[in-house]
């Protein structure tokens, strides 16, 4: 029997590399598959500006967030986070009339927070009878498969349910889950179908588990909603350890592992992201399931970490330095065989000149081979003091 052995061809790279891009521009449909680990909504400007070069794009969200109107659902519900995946999908949803701007107007509408209780409940029951103005406005079947997810929803909703800020979209995928057995691959499809999505979306595990993590003056956090700054005070220790638990408020540590097709969409990605975000809630956060690390070590393909400009809270003490080598442990971590750097990071994408950054890279793990800084023009007038979604995109694109 031949012995096949697959060999990676490397070449030169011009950023902004105008051909590809255009090529990619005239034929998204036949663009690249780049996989991005995210959650939230970082990525959210950077998917808008990606869908009009590529139909491909991956996208495995974290749904272990704890807080936000996802909360209200997860304690209702004891289901995944929801909320990260309905905004990646809405972000990649084709906003032209052959994306039915209709249901993304549904999608994308909230229950107002002043209004009573009872005026919410009327407005939902008239959602799902077809005769409220947003729904109504939807033609049939897809006014039908959205009507039916509500009534699952609202069969199934606590009397003591807040509606006040909720979002349709979120109650519209809450409804499909319960109504497919507590899976959300279903209702995923039937949600990127409704609103064309131009690339895939998909919870990096189903599993109903929350985020805790350990932090170096010796106290633990549980809950990703305790983590980023935004709903509570701000970490004053740093992290030393993140890990999944099966309770959202105590530490319970749990396992989760990918499944197959996860693994699949991982391993046949051209270009892997680790984007910006919250560093531990968003990716580090989706590379704890088992099977994640060795799955992206098995990859032939380039692999880039962007690391966060300004401070993000959850990465108290860390320098550019340690957020790279906390980002490669973890995903050691699920390498039982001694795996060389080169094979889980390739490239470091950062702007020296214009952006913002903790420190500068200077470790010496930066200089095994195989990890490379590319320092390009990332951050524009217009967007500082964040990335430019375009020359982000155009950067990640020259890469394919």
């Amino acid at each position: 029997m031949p012995v096949h052995n697959r060999v990676r061809v490397s070449h030169a790279v011009q950023i902004p590399d105008r051909v590809r891009l255009s090529r990619y521009l005239k034929a998204p449909e036949l663009g690249p598959r780049i996989l991005f680990f995210s959650g939230g909504t970082a990525l959210t400007a950077t998917s808008r500006v990606l869908k009009r070069y590529t139909h491909n794009s991956i996208h495995l969200v974290t749904p272990f967030d704890s807080g936000g109107s996802s909360a209200t659902l997860r304690q209702a519900f004891s289901m995944p986070s929801i909320g990260d995946l309905r905004s990646r999908l809405v972000a990649l949803a084709d906003e032209n009339i052959t994306g039915h701007p209709e249901v993304y107007r549904l999608f994308t509408y909230r229950f107002p927070g002043d209004q009573p209780a009872s005026d919410l409940l009327t407005r939902l029951d008239l959602m799902i009878r077809g005769k409220e103005p947003l729904v109504a406005a939807i033609t049939n079947p897809m006014r039908r498969l959205i009507r039916n997810q509500l009534g699952y929803f609202r069969e199934a909703m606590p009397d003591n349910f807040d509606l006040h800020g909720a979002s349709i979209g979120n109650l519209i995928l809450a409804g499909g889950y319960l109504n497919n057995h507590k899976h959300l691959d279903p209702i995923i499809f039937l949600f990127s179908k409704l609103v064309n999505v131009l690339g895939m979306v998909r919870a990096v595990v189903n599993d109903d588990l929350h985020l805790a993590a350990d932090l170096e003056d010796g106290s633990c956090v549980p809950g990703q909603q305790r983590l980023t700054g935004k709903e509570v005070a701000p970490l004053e220790s740093p992290v030393s350890r993140l890990f999944l638990s099966s309770h959202p408020d105590k530490p319970v540590p749990a396992k989760a592992e990918i499944r197959k097709k996860n693994r699949r969409l991982i391993e046949q990605a051209e270009l892997i992201c680790y984007p910006p975000g919250s560093f531990y809630s968003s990716l580090i956060a989706n590379l704890l399931p088992t099977g994640v690390g060795s799955a992206i070590a098995g990859a032939d393909c380039p692999k880039v970490y962007i690391p966060n400009l300004g401070q993000d809270p959850e990465q108290l003490g860390m320098t550019l330095d340690s957020s790279v080598q906390t980002l490669l442990n973890y995903l050691h971590a699920d390498n039982t065989n001694k795996c060389p750097n080169g094979k889980l990071l390739d490239f470091v994408l950062i702007d020296s000149k214009r952006g913002k950054y903790p420190s500068y890279l200077s470790s010496p793990v930066m200089q095994e081979p195989g990890i490379r800084i590319i320092d390009t023009h990332l951050v524009s007038g217009k967007s500082a003091p964040y990335y430019d979604a375009e020359l982000l995109v155009s950067a990640l694109l020259s890469l394919t």
